[in-house]
C-alpha cells in the first residue's frame, strides 16, 4: 500500500474536538493500564538558545497503532512569523512495520493536548465548574478553551497574558464561538479570582500566580512547563492539591512544577495521587471533595499523537483526503 501525506487543513478536516477528546480518554486508560508500549520521550537540546528536538515513539494494541512524532521546540520562531512547535508524524503498519502515513503534527499536538486537558476537567473538576481562567494567549490557549467547551457549560471564560494586544485579541476570537462571556482581565489575579477552573499554557519558566489566587475546589490544568527547570506553579500550590499526571514515568523526568517543589522540600516524591488515565480506569478517586484542589500535570505522550494520527489516516482515507508519496 502506498503511504499517504496529510498537510495540516486535512487533519484539521478530519478530527473534530469531540471525537478527539472520546479518543483521548481511552487512550489514557490505555496507557494506565499497562499496554502501550512507549519509553519516555528522547530530548536532545539544540544551540545557545536550548530549543529541542524531541523523538516520541509508541505502539498500542487495541486499535493497533504504531508510529513516532518528531517534534521542535525554537523558542524564538514567533520573531520569525513561525509556530514555536513544529512537528511530523510518521505511522507505520503494526503487522509490518512498513510506512503507511506522514502527517503534519502541529495542529495534532494542539489539539490533543486540549483533549486531554478536557478530558482530566471532565474527571477531576467540579460538575458544576462554569468560570475559565486562561493564563497564555497563545494557539494552546485557543485550543483550550474549544476543548473545556465541550466538557463544561461555562458561563464565563477570563483571559490574562503578559501582552494587551494578544489577550484583547483572544479574548474577541474566542468570544465569537464559546457561547458564554470572554474578556481579557488586565492582572492575572483578575482572571483566577473565584474561577472552578485553571489553565496555564505560558512559556513561563518561573509561577505565574500568587498561591492566595487559587481557591479551594479549582482545577488547574498545568501544561506549560515541560521541562525540569521550568514550573508555572509556586509550590505552595503544589503542595495544597491532589496532584494527576499523563505519566508518572515522564513526570519523575521532566515535569518541573513537581522535580522543583520537591527540590525545595515543600513535597516528596509520593505526592503524586496518580495518573489519569488510573481516574478512568476507576482504580484510583479522583476528585475526593467539593473543597479539593485538583492539578493536572500534562506533558504529553507519544500515544496520544499516534492514536490522534491513526484516526486522522483512517477518516481521511475513507473520504478520499491525502495525497499518495510516491
Amino acid at each position: 500500500m502506498t503511504p499517504i501525506l496529510l498537510n495540516e487543513a486535512d487533519v484539521r478536516a478530519v478530527l473534530p474536538m469531540p471525537d478527539l477528546i472520546v479518543a483521548m480518554e481511552r487512550v489514557l486508560a490505555e496507557f494506565s493500564a499497562g499496554r502501550v508500549a512507549q519509553p519516555v520521550r528522547t530530548i536532545v537540546e539544540v544551540g545557545p538558545d536550548r530549543n529541542f528536538f524531541g523523538v516520541m515513539p509508541a505502539a498500542l494494541d487495541d486499535p493497533p497503532a504504531l508510529g513516532t512524532k518528531l517534534v521542535t521546540v525554537y523558542h524564538k520562531n514567533h520573531d520569525r512569523g513561525l509556530p514555536s512547535h513544529l512537528a511530523t508524524i510518521l505511522l507505520f503498519d503494526h503487522s509490518t512495520g512498513a510506512l503507511t502515513a506522514v502527517l503534519d503534527g502541529r495542529f495534532i499536538t494542539e489539539a490533543r493536548t486540549a483533549a486531554v486537558s478536557a478530558v482530566s476537567v471532565k474527571r477531576l473538576a467540579r460538575a458544576d465548574a462554569a468560570t475559565l481562567a486562561v493564563i497564555g494567549s497563545g494557539v494552546q490557549a485557543r485550543s483550550h478553551i474549544e476543548a473545556i467547551r465541550h466538557v463544561r457549560q461555562l458561563r464565563e471564560i477570563r483571559i490574562w497574558s503578559p501582552t494587551a494586544k494578544h489577550r484583547e485579541a483572544l479574548a474577541r476570537d474566542a468570544g465569537a464561538t464559546a457561547g458564554c462571556r470572554v474578556h481579557a482581565t488586565e492582572t492575572a489575579a483578575r482572571a483566577l479570582h473565584g474561577a472552578d477552573i485553571v489553565v496555564l499554557v505560558t512559556a513561563s519558566k518561573t509561577p505565574v500566580l500568587d498561591p492566595d489566587d487559587i481557591a479551594p475546589g479549582t482545577h488547574i490544568c498545568a501544561v506549560g512547563a515541560c521541562r525540569p527547570d521550568q514550573r508555572e506553579l509556586p509550590a505552595a500550590v503544589v503542595a495544597r492539591a491532589r496532584v494527576f499526571v499523563d505519566s508518572r514515568a515522564a513526570a519523575a523526568k521532566e515535569a518541573g512544577d513537581l522535580i522543583l517543589a520537591m527540590a525545595d522540600g515543600v513535597i516528596e516524591p509520593n505526592h503524586v495521587a496518580g495518573e489519569l488515565g488510573d481516574v478512568l480506569l476507576d482504580r484510583l478517586p479522583g476528585r475526593q471533595s467539593y473543597e479539593d484542589i485538583t492539578i493536572f500535570k500534562s506533558l504529553g505522550m507519544a500515544v496520544e499523537d499516534v492514536a490522534a494520527a491513526s484516526l486522522a489516516v483512517e477518516r481521511a482515507q475513507a473520504r478520499g483526503i491525502g495525497r499518495p508519496l510516491a
